[in-house]
């Protein structure tokens, strides 16, 4: 046989050997970061109370309806959670896995079911910390999303859509990063990392792991085809350094500390960009200045185009949200605008926003809890509860069901306008004439419901 056929062979006979090694050391990577996360993450089961609303109870009463349903009932949701504190049990999930629940049951890889309590939810992000007690736990180190690049694999744990279906491992690659208007009617912090790796119900509040065997996202919401619920190949999760950041002040403050700058903002049309002479439509406009807000305190007006904050470059309104959210109240921040065709800096002292709701659930300081959570009224929540977006007082949103508030016959949706004698403004308000009223064990409330209002008063749990 010709000699230099024989080394063609045997140089392709050593690339096939070499490629099948390379394989198999992928194959091998892959199973390595599976079986040392899996024990980390959990199926949650959380029981809530569904309510009829209310056009449907009205035809419920009907006498010809039948059968007559109950107002409310019992329904059982699926989720799953990362242990990332095995120390001391801390558990992130998606908030909207365990919102409005009553009991929460957490399943390990060894089949114990074990009960959690809610550390702290965070509505805005959709991330919740809830937390167990139990020995011989596992955790997943936190990895660096910012490190991450588009077309880097990554592993999907989970359980999608039954919990005998736990602890299922999908891989994929990193589609795109810094999504955002993934859910456009909510008003989400949305930075969202986009990956192939399958997602499905059950899913959310899952691990997303890079080839290290690090956390980089909790995995959230699915783009489908329509009215199908399973997975298209396009699935999200929130990145870790948003995760861990939240974890942070909902652990160690009870609410997330976000800034605010103080604008309304919109994105950069291709007329805008044409009119100004920009060479992108990367940036956010201004199109709002709120009255004694940092940005009208700073110098910043309608018409600015916002292209950089503290040297990062804002791609659009949503990543400029997330920006300012992100940085630390009452620092300097420099802001990179365009203004009438130029280029300006200005500096900026952001403050922190004020806190939408303030929470007395039964895991807060016993000595003022109410077992209710209220929040200034926002249009969004005026629209929910079917109440004036301009009435006084603060509303509330949620209720524990064996408080005495709930006792006494306040609700979800009611308008506390006073304690005792005294008007409340807003949050921050209520809760310090809360804590004045906690030393004669009682209280008294002023609620308006619909258009009537009563004073109902009860004792401090």
């Amino acid at each position: 046989m010709n000699r230099k056929i024989v080394i063609s062979i045997m140089m392709l006979i050593g690339i096939l050997a070499a490629q099948n090694s390379i394989v198999k050391q992928f194959s091998s990577a892959l199973a390595d970061v599976a079986e040392e996360a899996n024990p980390a993450v959990v199926t949650i089961s959380a029981e809530k109370v569904v309510k009829l609303d209310e056009q449907f109870q009205r035809f419920n009463n009907f006498p010809f309806f039948h059968p007559q349903l109950p107002e409310e009932y019992s329904s059982q949701a699926l989720g799953s959670g990362v242990i990332v504190d095995g120390n001391n049990g801390y558990i992130l999930t998606n908030n909207h896995v365990i919102e409005d629940a009553e009991d929460i049951q957490i399943q390990l890889i060894d089949k114990r079911i074990i009960p959690a309590k809610i550390i702290g939810t965070d509505p805005k992000s959709d991330l919740a910390v809830i937390q167990i007690e139990a020995e011989n736990i596992k955790e997943i180190p936190l990895g660096n999303s910012d490190d991450l690049r588009v077309g880097e694999w990554v592993l999907a744990v989970g359980s999608p859509f039954s919990a005998n279906l736990s602890h299922s491992v999908t891989a994929g690659i990193v589609s795109a990063l810094g999504r955002s208007y993934v859910m456009p009617d909510t008003d989400l912090y949305q930075d969202f990392i986009q990956t192939d790796a399958a997602i499905n119900p059950g899913n959310s509040g899952g691990a997303l792991l890079n080839l290290e065997g690090e956390l980089v996202g909790i995995n959230t919401a699915i783009a489908t085809g329509g009215y199908e619920r399973a997975n298209r190949g396009v699935g999200f999760a929130i990145p870790s350094n948003m995760a861990k950041k939240v974890m942070g002040d909902l652990i160690n403050k009870g609410y997330v500390v976000r800034s605010w700058l103080g604008v309304y903002i919109g994105p950069v049309s291709d007329q805008i960009a044409k009119a100004l002479e920009l060479k992108s439509r990367d940036g956010a406009l201004v199109s709002e200045v709120v009255e004694d807000s940092p940005a009208e305190k700073s110098g910043i007006e309608v018409g600015d185009i916002i292209k950089e904050f503290n040297g990062e470059k804002i791609i659009d309104s949503a990543h400029l949200k997330n920006v300012v959210s992100s940085t630390k109240p009452g620092e300097k921040s420099k802001v990179l605008l365009v203004r009438d065709g130029d280029w300006k800096t200005i500096n900026v002292t952001l403050e922190e926003i004020e806190r939408e709701s303030t929470s007395f659930a039964a895991n807060n300081d016993s000595d003022n809890n109410l077992g209710i959570e209220v929040s200034n009224i926002s249009n969004a929540l005026a629209d929910r509860y079917s109440v004036d977006p301009d009435s006084e007082g603060v509303i509330i949103t949620d209720i524990d069901r064996n408080s005495n508030a709930y006792e006494a016959g306040i609700r979800i949706g009611d308008i506390i306008t006073r304690v005792g004698t005294k008007k409340v403004s807003s949050t921050n308000v209520f809760k310090s004439l809360v804590k004045d009223a906690k030393e004669q064990e009682s209280i008294l409330l002023l609620v308006k419901r619909g258009e009537r209002s009563s004073y109902f008063a009860f004792e401090i749990n």
